[in-house]
C-alpha cells in the first residue's frame, strides 16, 4: 500500500487543474437543469398539449421531477462502477450519458409536429440526465475530497457546488441577452433552444478536460476494490447513514432549486416581474452562491461542520416564510433581490459545510455509492420536487408565499438529521464502525 501511495501521489500535478477538470461535468449538468427550469413556460408550450397553461407547466415540472427520480438508480449502479473501476473512468461515463440526454431534449420536435411522442422523448432525455446526475455530484465530491490537503477538506469539496454556480451564471447571462435581442414570442416559439445548443457545443470541450483527469491517490492506494455485490451489500448495511445523509442534504437541494431553477418562473409568473428582472436576480444569486460555498466549507474546516449546519438550518426555519410573505405582499425587484440574497447565503454556507460532512460519514470503500445515493435521494424526493411543490402550493392555497413552508420543511429536515449525525458531539462515523470498511 505504501509503495502504491508513493507512486500515485505525484500524479496530481496541479490541484487547481484537477478541480477544473473534475467540476467541468457539473457545469454541463447544472447548465441544462437551470435552462429547463427557466424556460419551463416555453417548454410546456412546445412539448405538452395546449389548452391549459397551468396544467402544461405542472406537466413540465413533473417531467423535471421524474427525471430526478432516476438519480437514485444512477447513484447505485454508476456509484458502484466508480467505486470499483475508479473516479476518472466513472466521471467520463457520466458525462457521456448526460450529453446524450442534453442532445435529445435540444433537437426534439414540438407537440404540434409529432404529438404525444414529443413529451415522451423529452422525458427520456430527462431520465438519461437524471441517471447520470445521480452519481455526477457524488463522484465529483469524492474526487475533490480525496485530492484535498489535510485541514481543508470542506473547502476543497465545496467547489463541487460552487462550480455549478458558474453554469447558472452563464445560462442566466445567455437568457438575459436573448431576452434583450429577441421578441418574447420568438423566444417562446424557438429561441429558447439556442442556449441548449450552446450546451451541446461545449460538450466536446468538457470531454477533453475529463479525459485528462488523473486518478486520485486515495483510490490507487486502496488494497481492495470491492465488487458490485460487495458494494451493494455494504450500502444496504449502512442504510441508516444514507438516510440521515439524505435528510441532511434536503436543506441544500431544496434551497438550491428554489433560488436557481424555480426563481425565474417565480419572478415572472407569480411576482409578475419582467424577464430581465428575474434573470438579473438569478445572475446575482449565481455569484453569491459561488462565494458562499467555499466560505461555508472553509469555516466548517475551522470550527466544525456541526455548528455551521445547525446555525443555518435554524435561521432558514425561522425566516423562510416571513421573508417570502414580505416579498409577495408588494413585489419589487429590490425586495426579490434581497430575499434571494438571504436564501443564497443559507444555501452556500450550508452546502459548503454539508458536502464535507457527507463524505466524512459514509464508509470509505463505498464512498461514491453511499454519498451519491444519499444526495440523489435528497435531490429526487425534495430538491427537484421544489418547482412542482411550489407551483402546487400556490395553486392550492392561493398564498404566493406558501413555498416558504416547503423551505421550512427542508430546514427542519436538515436540522434534525444534523443533530442525529453529531449526537453527543461525535459524528455517526466515529460512533459506528461500518462493516467491512477498508
Amino acid at each position: 500500500m505504501t509503495s502504491q501511495a508513493t507512486v500515485a501521489q505525484p500524479q496530481i500535478k496541479s490541484r487547481l487543474g484537477a478541480i477544473l477538470r473534475s467540476t467541468s461535468g457539473n457545469f454541463l449538468e447544472q447548465f441544462d437543469f437551470f435552462l429547463f427550469g427557466f424556460y419551463a413556460t416555453a417548454i410546456s408550450k412546445a412539448f405538452f398539449p395546449p389548452g391549459n397553461d397551468t396544467n402544461a407547466l405542472l406537466l413540465t415540472f413533473t417531467t423535471f421531477w421524474l427525471g430526478a427520480l432516476m438519480r437514485p438508480v444512477g447513484a447505485i449502479f454508476l456509484g458502484a462502477y466508480i467505486d470499483r473501476i475508479g473516479r476518472r473512468k466513472g466521471l467520463i461515463v457520466t458525462l457521456g450519458i448526460m450529453a446524450i440526454g442534453t442532445v435529445v431534449i435540444t433537437i426534439c420536435p414540438t407537440y404540434a409536429s409529432i404529438g404525444i411522442a414529443a413529451p415522451i422523448i423529452v422525458l427520456i432525455g430527462r431520465l438519461l440526465q437524471g441517471f447520470s446526475a445521480g452519481v455526477e455530484l457524488g463522484g465529483v465530491s469524492v474526487y475533490l475530497f480525496e485530492i484535498s490537503t489535510p485541514g481543508n477538506r470542506g473547502f476543497y469539496t465545496s467547489f463541487q457546488s460552487a462550480s455549478q454556480q458558474v453554469a447558472i451564471f452563464v445560462a442566466a447571462l445567455l437568457g438575459y441577452f436573448l431576452s434583450e435581442i429577441m421578441p418574447a414570442d420568438q423566444v417562446t416559439a424557438w429561441g429558447w433552444r439556442i442556449p441548449f445548443f450552446v450546451g451541446c457545443i461545449i460538450v466536446p470541450f468538457i470531454f477533453v478536460l475529463r479525459r485528462t483527469l488523473e486518478e486520485t491517490p486515495a483510490f490507487l492506494a486502496m488494497k481492495h476494490h470491492p465488487s458490485p455485490k460487495e458494494i451493494f451489500a455494504s450500502a444496504a448495511l449502512n442504510w441508516k447513514i444514507i438516510m440521515l445523509g439524505m435528510f441532511m442534504t434536503a436543506m441544500t437541494t431544496v434551497t438550491f432549486y428554489f433560488v436557481t431553477v424555480y426563481t425565474p418562473t417565480f419572478g415572472k409568473n407569480v411576482l409578475k416581474l419582467s424577464t430581465a428582472d428575474s434573470l438579473l436576480v438569478t445572475l446575482a444569486v449565481a455569484v453569491t452562491n459561488f462565494i458562499w460555498n467555499p466560505v461555508g466549507g472553509a469555516l466548517s474546516d475551522r470550527i466544525g461542520r456541526q455548528p455551521v449546519l445547525i446555525t443555518i438550518s435554524v435561521l432558514a426555519l425561522l425566516t423562510a416564510y416571513p421573508a417570502l410573505l414580505w416579498l409577495t405582499a408588494a413585489p419589487t425587484f429590490g425586495k426579490m433581490l434581497a430575499v434571494e440574497m438571504l436564501f443564497s447565503f443559507y444555501f452556500g454556507m450550508y452546502s459548503g459545510a454539508m458536502l464535507g460532512a457527507l463524505v466524512e460519514i459514509v464508509p470509505t470503500h463505498v464512498r461514491t455509492t453511499c454519498f451519491s445515493l444519499a444526495f440523489a435521494l435528497a435531490a429526487a424526493l425534495f430538491g427537484t420536487f421544489t418547482p412542482l411543490a411550489s407551483t402546487w402550493l400556490i395553486k392550492e392555497t392561493g398564498d404566493n408565499a406558501s413555498p416558504g413552508f416547503w423551505l421550512m420543511f427542508a430546514a427542519a429536515s436538515g436540522l434534525m438529521a444534523t443533530l442525529a449525525i453529531y449526537r453527543g458531539g461525535k459524528s455517526i462515523a466515529t460512533r459506528e464502525t461500518a462493516p467491512a470498511q477498508a
